[in-house]
Parts: structure tokens; C-alpha cells; sequence
């Protein structure tokens, strides 16, 4: 048995993790799922109830669970919240005190949208890729940090990027990791020609290498992976890489796909007793309160998030695959919720009916 945290959230986030559930509750009666679900709230949900964007109460249910399934949080109700109160916070609290170090971000084009993609379709078609992001170093963490004035009167802005081997170390291994269950193939981007960090990031990520020979490690400078990503990027299967080249490389990534309302994301942190990692997923899109309660939000990304939970928290490779292929399916058949519209080409869909086809072609697989 599987323990599983819900947590909507705000915006659009409780009507995609609704159509979550009808999902779930599709495995548990047709291909015999044993997984225990609990809810909570969080965000902007929370902070209207308990004045909080995270309680005590939830965190603990975080730390307890096998995963945590999360909606989305924030809106513009809470903008003039001070910045402790922010919906935003309960996400940046639970990365931290879950430990959660390495986002797993997909970049999968179904054949059925690569005409969505700003680039040709032949360079995206069939793309499948994966980013290892690591989360919680860096330069958005460094020390020192800040704004002063230097001696001549001058405001000089300071952040510092900085990494340990074991910082570096445990996103490799993750990396690796999830190269051997694809295809064995990983690419390292850095900036080792002109950071000290990205020599050590090399040097550490070759270490680790010396422990998964079966797999084929390549290095990249940074620049050179994002122009590689726009130019060639299905010569990629796994690409590791820092907290900052990550943030600009897994959004670059993201819109090779066309629509962000289909990207999945994880993140992961260290295994368990019980051999599972501490682990979150996510969608990749906001809160989208202007389409909130409307029926008009796409349902496949978080849908999706909970095929990675099958795939990396409970080891069923099988049942990720089957809805994966399910959703595949129904895209090809052209039903499209409104951001996936183009011209009069589709069928529309709202976000209930979307789902109502992907459990048509899972009863049908």
C-alpha cells in the first residue's frame, strides 16, 4: 500500500487535481492500485483558512507520505500579503524541509501537438527528453548575498554561486540513475571554462560516473546546451545540471513542446527506510486564475505528474506507461482542451470531458 498527499491548492489547481482523482480511482478499480490518499490545503487555500500558506499539520503529513501530488498555488488575491505569508512559501517550504534537491523536468512533444512548437516539426516530433535540475544550492542560495553601496557611493548587487561535492554528488547520482531506466545516455552542462564551480561540478559528476559505466556521460558548457536544445534537441536523453543553467535550460526546454499546460515536473530528495526517495510532483503551469472555475483548464499536466508519481515513487513502470499511451491516443484523435486549440483544428474539450476521453482509452488499452 502507497500513501499519497493531495494538495489542489489555488486557481485552477483543485479542478485538474478533481480530475486527478477520477484517474486514480480508475487504478484502484481496474488494475487494482493499493494506494491510501489524503487531502490538505496549501497555499493561498490554506492562508484563507488557517492565515497560513502551510500548517504544521501538513508539513508532517509531507514528511510521512510515500509522495506529495501539489495543484498550484498563488493568485492575485494574495499579492499584498507580506512576503512570510505568500502562497508561494508553502511550495519553497516544502522543497526545503522535504530536502527535495533534484526537479526531474520532462520535455516530451506528442506527435499529435508538434505543430505547437515555435520550431520545425521534424526537429520535435517524437522529442523525449529529461532535465535534472538540481534545487536547493547555488546561486540563488549563496552567500554572501545582497545589495550595498561600495566605497565610491555605488550599489553593487552580490550573489554567489556555490556548490559542495556533496551537493553536486547526490543530483549526479540521480542523474545517472534516471539515465539507466531510459537510454543510458547523459549529458552534464556547466560553465567549466570560466566558473570554478563548473570545474567541480565536472569533476564530481566524472567521479560519479566511475559507478554507472553503462551508461555514456557527455560534458557541455551551458551556452552551448541551450543553443544545442533550440538547434539539434533529440541528441539529448538526460542532461544533469546547476540550479541556475537548470531554471533557463528546463523553460527553454519546456516550449519545444508548444504548451506548458502539458508538462509534468518532480522533485526528488533522498530515499526512505523503506528504499522510496522523499518525493513531490507537480505540474509545470501556474494557478491561472483567469480561467479558474470556467472548465477551460487543460487536465494532462498534472495527470501526467501523477504518471511520473507511478513511475519514480512506486516503481509501476507498467501503469505510467498505460496512461502515458492513453493520453497519447487521445491527442491523436484531436480532442484538445482550449489551450491546445488552433484555428477550428480539434475537437474542443472542456477540462472534465479531457479526462472523460483518456478513461475511454483506458478502458479501451
Amino acid at each position: 500500500m502507497f500513501s499519497l498527499l493531495i494538495l489542489p491548492g489555488d486557481g485552477i489547481g483543485p479542478e485538474v487535481m478533481t480530475e486527478v482523482r477520477r484517474v486514480i480511482s480508475w487504478f484502484q478499480d481496474k488494475r487494482n492500485l493499493k494506494i491510501d490518499i489524503e487531502e490538505g490545503l496549501v497555499g493561498g487555500a490554506s492562508y484563507d483558512k488557517h492565515g497560513v500558506p502551510l500548517t504544521e499539520e501538513i508539513l508532517n503529513k509531507a514528511l510521512g507520505v510515500d509522495a506529495v501530488l501539489l495543484g498550484a498555488v498563488g493568485g492575485p488575491n494574495y499579492d499584498n500579503l507580506s512576503f512570510d505569508l505568500k502562497p508561494e512559501r508553502a511550495l519553497l517550504r516544502l522543497r526545503k524541509e522535504l530536502d527535495l534537491f533534484a526537479n526531474i523536468r520532462p520535455a516530451q512533444c506528442f506527435d499529435a501537438l508538434a505543430s505547437f512548437s515555435s520550431l520545425k516539426r521534424e526537429i520535435v516530433s517524437g522529442l523525449d527528453i529529461v532535465i535534472v535540475r538540481e534545487l536547493t544550492s547555488g546561486i540563488y542560495f549563496g552567500e554572501p548575498r545582497g545589495i550595498h553601496t561600495d566605497g565610491s557611493n555605488e550599489r553593487v548587487g552580490v550573489n554567489t554561486q556555490r556548490y559542495t561535492e556533496s551537493e553536486i554528488r547526490r543530483v549526479a547520482i540521480s542523474a545517472f540513475e534516471l539515465a539507466l531506466k531510459r537510454n543510458k545516455k547523459l549529458c552534464s552542462m556547466e560553465k567549466a571554462n570560466v566558473m570554478e564551480s563548473g570545474v567541480l561540478w565536472r569533476d564530481v559528476v566524472n567521479e560519479v560516473h566511475v559507478d554507472y559505466q553503462d551508461v555514456e556521460l557527455s560534458h557541455m558548457y551551458a551556452d552551448n546546451g541551450a543553443m544545442q536544445l533550440v538547434r539539434d534537441p533529440k541528441q539529448f536523453d538526460v542532461i544533469v545540471t546547476d540550479n541556475l543553467f537548470g531554471d533557463i535550460l528546463s523553460d527553454c526546454a519546456a516550449m519545444l513542446t508548444g504548451s506548458l499546460g502539458m508538462l509534468p515536473s518532480a522533485s526528488l530528495g533522498n530515499k526512505k527506510n523503506n528504499g522510496l526517495p522523499r518525493a513531490m510532483y507537480e505540474p509545470v503551469h501556474g494557478s491561472a486564475p483567469d480561467i479558474s472555475g470556467q472548465e477551460k483548464a487543460n487536465p494532462i499536466a498534472c495527470i501526467l505528474s501523477f504518471s511520473m508519481a507511478l513511475r519514480y515513487s512506486f516503481s509501476d513502470a507498467q501503469n505510467a506507461n498505460l496512461l502515458e499511451k492513453s493520453i497519447e491516443k487521445v491527442l491523436a484523435k484531436g480532442y484538445r482542451t482550449p489551450d491546445l486549440m488552433m484555428g477550428d483544428q480539434g475537437h474542443l474539450c472542456s477540462t472534465s470531458e479531457m479526462t472523460d476521453k483518456i478513461l475511454e482509452e483506458l478502458d479501451a488499452g
